[in-house]
C-alpha cells in the first residue's frame, strides 16, 4: 500500500531541502527523496556564499534578497551556524577601481546595498587583503557565509521536526501521479517538485534533451585551519570577477577595458572561465575557486594548471598565514545558458525547477517560494 503525502519534492541538495522547508513552513505534508545516502553533488561543493551581489540587477536580484530572508530564517530555527560576513570586491589594478566605482555609484539606486572604500577602509575591514597597490573596494552587507557540508547534512534534521518524510537512499523511478515510485517503495501524493540538477534527465529524457541544458565543470580548494583567532573577514573577490557577475554589466562605461585588458594579459583566465573568490568555514579554513569548463561531456580528471592559476591570481589580492591545501575537487552543476533558473511542466501537478548555474546556494529558497506558488501549494 503506498504512503500518503501532499507533494514529493525529489532531490536532497539545496534547492529540494529549500523547497521542503517552505512546504513545511507553508503546513504541507512533505516526502523528501533523495537517490544517495547523503547529498554528494554540487550543492556540497561549492564556497557556501549566499551572494546577492553577483545577481543582475532586476527580478533575479529581488529573488537573492528575498532568499537571503528566508536562508536567515531557516537557520536560525535549524540551529545552524552562519556567518554575516558581507563581501568585499577589492581593486589592485587603475580599471579594477574605476568598474567599483562605477558600481557605486548606480548599484543603489538599482537596489544594492553597497559603498566605495578607500584603501585604509578596505584594510580595516579585512586584514586578508593586499596592501601593495591597493586602490580600494566595494563594501556590501549582504552576503552570508554558511559551510555547505553542514547544511547538506544537518538540514534535513530540521526538517524531520517539522515533520517532513526524508526518505534517503532511495531513488525515483517513476512519477505518474498520484504515484511516485522508487527503488524500494510507492509514495500516493497530489504534487512533484523535481529539483535534481541535471539527473532529471533519468526521469524525464525528453525533457531534458530539448531543455538547452549543458553542464559546467568547476574546480574548488581549501586550505587547512588557518592559525587560532585570524579571521578572513568579509567573503573577498577581485577583479576577475567583475567580468563574471552579471550585477556588474550595468558599468557599461567602464566594465569593457578592464575585459580587454585582462583578455590581452592573461588569457588562459578567460579559457578556463577563472575568477577567484575566498570564504572561511567556521574550523577557520580558507576555501579557494574557482574555473568554469562547460560541456555536456566534462573530463572526470582535474588539471594541475588551473588549480596553480587560481593560487597564483589569489596571492595578488589575499594574505593568508598559511598556503597549505588540504583539500581539491571539482563540482559539476547543469546550467541554462540563455535563462537564470530551469523549469518545466512535464505532466499536471508536476514541476521540475533546476539549473540555477553556479547560484544555487544565493537563490534558492527564493525559487522554492516562487515555486510553491506557482503550484497552488
Amino acid at each position: 500500500m503506498a504512503r500518503r503525502a501532499d507533494v514529493a519534492v525529489v532531490g536532497g541538495g539545496i534547492l529540494g531541502l529549500a523547497h521542503a522547508y517552505v512546504l513545511a513552513r507553508n503546513k504541507h505534508r512533505v516526502v523528501l527523496f533523495e537517490r544517495r545516502p547523503s547529498a554528494k553533488g554540487a550543492s556540497v561543493r561549492n564556497f557556501g556564499m549566499i551572494w546577492p551581489i553577483g545577481q543582475p540587477a532586476g527580478e533575479m536580484h529581488r529573488i537573492a534578497l528575498r532568499s537571503r530572508e528566508i536562508w536567515l530564517e531557516a537557520l536560525n530555527a535549524a540551529r545552524l551556524g552562519f556567518r554575516p560576513t558581507g563581501s568585499l570586491h577589492v581593486a589592485h589594478h587603475q580599471d579594477e577601481a574605476e568598474v567599483l566605482r562605477e558600481f557605486a555609484e548606480i548599484g543603489p539606486p538599482a537596489g544594492y546595498e553597497c559603498c566605495w572604500l578607500d584603501p585604509d577602509e578596505a584594510r580595516r575591514r579585512s586584514q586578508a587583503v593586499q596592501e601593495h597597490n591597493l586602490q580600494g573596494a566595494l563594501w556590501s552587507a549582504t552576503e552570508i557565509t554558511v559551510d555547505p557540508r553542514d547544511v547538506a547534512a544537518h538540514f534535513r534534521a530540521y526538517l524531520q521536526e517539522l515533520g517532513v518524510e526524508c526518505r534517503y537512499g532511495s531513488m525515483v523511478k517513476r512519477i505518474e501521479l498520484p504515484i511516485v515510485e522508487t527503488s524500494v517503495e510507492c509514495w500516493e501524493v497530489e504534487s512533484a517538485i523535481v529539483c535534481t540538477g541535471d539527473d532529471f534527465e533519468t526521469l524525464y529524457p525528453e525533457v531534458f534533451a530539448a531543455s538547452g541544458l549543458t553542464r559546467c565543470k568547476l574546480q574548488m580548494m581549501r586550505t587547512g585551519p588557518q592559525p587560532d583567532g585570524w579571521q578572513l573577514g568579509p567573503a573577498l573577490a577581485a577583479g576577475l570577477t567583475l567580468r563574471f557577475y552579471k550585477a556588474f554589466a550595468i558599468c557599461t562605461s567602464t566594465l569593457p577595458k578592464l575585459k580587454a585588458r585582462i583578455a590581452s594579459e592573461k588569457p588562459e583566465y578567460d579559457r578556463w572561465g577563472i575568477h577567484v573568490l575566498a570564504s572561511q568555514t567556521a574550523d577557520g579554513a580558507v576555501t579557494l575557486g574557482d574555473s568554469h569548463e562547460y560541456g555536456l561531456d566534462l573530463s572526470i580528471f582535474d588539471r594541475t594548471l588551473i588549480d596553480d592559476l587560481i593560487l597564483s591570481e589569489a596571492r595578488t589580492f589575499l594574505k593568508l598565514p598559511s598556503w597549505q591545501i588540504a583539500e581539491r575537487w571539482h563540482g559539476v552543476y547543469a546550467l541554462d545558458p540563455e535563462r537564470p533558473f530551469f523549469e518545466a511542466e512535464p505532466a499536471p501537478r508536476v514541476r521540475i525547477i533546476t539549473a540555477p548555474g553556479g547560484s544555487g546556494m544565493t537563490l534558492s529558497f527564493g525559487l522554492a517560494e516562487q515555486t510553491v506558488e506557482a503550484i497552488g501549494a
